[in-house]
């Protein structure tokens, strides 16, 4: 996989994928042309996408009547000592609160499973994992 980006105008951004191109952009309360989404909806619908694409194959192999799935997203970032489940010592934690439904004639153990599934998407895994982001000239 590869992407590419550059600078564009202002605080646009474009990116290249192999089969597509994206602008990315901040609002305009933050200087920005709101020309696209920002980074943080970028990251949201990554995980958002994932999760429901995860929990689809995983019904379609099961054969379960699953007819859909809506995730709503929210980021926030919080002082740790505010995060009663929070382990980490820093001075700030990343918040990303998940609201997942689904639709279709499914049983409440099935329901269970599929949310459990979601958590197993390869992306909520990487966020969730030691990642090193390595800068080179």
């Amino acid at each position: 996989m590869s992407i590419t980006a550059r600078s564009l105008v202002n605080h646009q951004v474009e990116v290249i994928t192999p089969d597509h191109r994206i602008i990315v952009d901040e609002p305009l309360s933050a200087g920005g042309d709101g020309a696209g989404p920002d980074p943080y909806d970028f990251l949201l619908a990554s995980l958002a996408g994932c999760k429901i694409i995860t929990v689809q194959m995983y019904a379609s192999r099961k054969g379960w009547p699953l007819e859909g799935v809506d995730v709503k997203l929210g980021y926030s970032r919080i002082h740790s000592k505010d995060c009663e489940d929070c382990e980490s010592d820093n001075a700030k934690v990343d918040i990303i609160e998940v609201e997942i439904s689904f639709k279709g004639d499914l049983t409440e153990e099935q329901i269970e499973r599929l949310t459990e599934i979601s958590t197993r998407c390869p992306v909520h895994k990487t966020l969730m994992s030691e990642t090193k982001i390595r800068t080179n000239l």
